[in-house]
């Protein structure tokens, strides 16, 4: 092949190039879709800011709820609930899939164990803890000054509303596991020892 044929080729690829850019310039651009435009921390954020952008019902948290909803459920006559810690990288992978507002059949998807190891996770993750340092000092004070239970309600009222809330709603359910017992082997004493740490921090 000759120059001249040489030079020929290369102005039709030139050409074809400029109109291929002229084509491309009129396509408009689609921008791929980011999963992260749905994906909304939940863990380890405060409750008054999960109330604030609408992620509480009733004053306690959905991702709370849906746990505690399952657990109630499936998990009450589970021996060493709470106690048998789910494998830590499907913890994880639930934790991931709830916060980026997937939806998850926790039962058909997930194990008890599980379930119950990222509940602890979500209070061990809340930034000040359902029950602070100030209000922990007033119910020391009150136990070691032989005060009656029904008084400790009025320490619990310096409570936020929103922190008050949840302990109430997680007592109600640690009531009924603990009601259960006898197969759970879940004791009173176990579930303080387990949910302590987390709650009191």
């Amino acid at each position: 092949m000759g120059a001249g044929a040489l030079t020929i080729c290369h102005n039709k690829a030139a050409v074809q190039v400029k109109e291929d850019m002229k084509k491309m310039v009129q396509i408009p651009i689609l921008r791929p879709r980011t999963m992260t435009a749905k994906h909304t921390k939940v863990f380890g954020k405060s409750l008054s800011e999960l109330q604030k952008q609408g992620l509480m019902k009733e004053g306690v948290p959905l991702v709370v709820r849906r746990m505690v909803e399952h657990l109630s459920n499936h998990g009450l006559h589970q021996e060493g609930l709470f106690r048998v810690n789910g494998n830590a990288r499907a913890v994880e992978n639930l934790k991931q899939r709830l916060e980026s507002g997937e939806e998850v059949d926790l039962l058909s998807e997930s194990d008890t164990s599980t379930v119950a190891s990222l509940l602890k996770q979500y209070l061990r993750d809340l930034p000040q803890g359902l029950v602070d340092s100030t209000v922990q000092q007033a119910l020391i004070q009150h136990y070691q000054d032989d005060g009656s239970c029904s008084d400790i309600g009025d320490v619990l009222q310096q409570l936020p509303d929103v922190h008050r809330s949840v302990l109430r709603y997680l007592c109600h359910f640690l009531t009924l596991v603990e009601c259960n017992h006898k197969e759970n082997r879940m004791t009173a004493l176990n579930l303080a020892t387990v949910f302590g740490p987390s709650v009191f921090q």
